[in-house]
């Protein structure tokens, strides 16, 4: 097994060995001549065991290696091993939320792009800039320490291949517009897929596109179909909330119709049978009296 070289927690070892080197001299320089090579030795014994000291700073997690085989894993705070060569450590901070940039580099001038790393093909053959930010933290320090050689290299490479897969599975359109939350949360998923499978102790906590952008010299062609994609989004949007507006007002006007057609369709009933009642009753009276009913 490779162990990545780290250098956490050494600083309390270095406090203690120069205060401890100082008081040896004092005492070497006190010492009669005769006695001074028994006493260096002893004082030397007494330095390799206390070189086991060792500090876990804040939110890391010591490892501790008995001839490079795993035998402990410690907390924060000072802590003890023995010493070199039968023991030895390694401090993992697995509160740092780390970070991995995809298609460019961060630098004191701003973002660089990385075009190596940034071009790929989309779903249907065009080609695009994308530029893809990770943030990760080391959930398992054993295993990042010992499963995976150089953890954050083999994340940016899986983060690669990650974004590649899903970005030749949606055109450019889909890629640059609506789809663009759905790359980002397939690539999250399936980069922490590979991770789990490989036991790197690594959890991803966020995948962003940052950029999406064709190649510059295509780019004002690809801005203008875009344009066009948002001016269509645009245009039925408005077609929606026309639509939910009229409806409504139609509904209650058709609604207002049928009731003044039924209320009509009533009196008209009620007049006629009105009618129909009074022509039956003078009917009834002229045929009881004629000549009266006639006059």
């Amino acid at each position: 097994m490779i162990q990545e070289p780290n250098d956490h927690g050494q600083s309390g070892d270095v406090e203690i060995l120069q205060s401890l080197r100082a008081e040896v001299n004092q005492l070497i320089a006190r010492t009669r001549p005769g006695l001074t090579g028994s006493v260096v030795l002893g004082i030397g014994f007494l330095l390799w065991l206390l070189s086991g000291i060792y500090t876990v700073g804040p939110g890391e997690r010591g490892v501790v290696l008995t001839f490079g085989r795993l035998t402990a894993l410690t907390n924060p705070g000072l802590q003890y091993r023995l010493p070199m060569p039968f023991q030895s450590h390694d401090s993992v901070d697995v509160a740092q939320v780390r970070r991995a940039e995809i298609g460019f580099v961060s630098t004191p001038q701003g973002l660089q792009a990385v075009p190596r790393e940034a071009l790929m093909l989309t779903g249907d053959e065009n080609i695009v800039l994308l530029e893809l930010f990770v943030q990760y933290v080391i959930q398992d320090p054993v295993k990042y320490l010992f499963k995976v050689r150089g953890g954050a290299a083999t994340l940016r490479s899986g983060a690669e291949v990650a974004l590649r897969s899903e970005v030749g599975q949606h055109p450019v359109e889909s890629t640059m517009t609506e789809g663009r939350v759905t790359v980002q949360t397939a690539v999250q998923a399936r980069l922490q897929r590979f991770l789990d499978s490989i036991d790197s102790g690594i959890v991803v906590t966020e995948a962003r596109l940052l950029t999406v952008d064709p190649p510059p010299e295509v780019r004002d062609a690809f801005l203008e179909v875009v344009r066009a994609f948002e001016d269509r989004d645009r245009l039925v949007r408005q077609a929606d909330a026309y639509r939910e507006r009229v409806l409504p007002e139609a509904r209650g006007e058709a609604v207002s119709m049928v009731r003044e057609a039924e209320g009509y369709r009533e009196s008209r009933i009620l007049r006629a049978q009105g009618d129909a009642d009074r022509f039956i009753h003078t009917l009834n009276e002229y045929q009881q009296a004629p000549a009266v009913t006639r006059e």
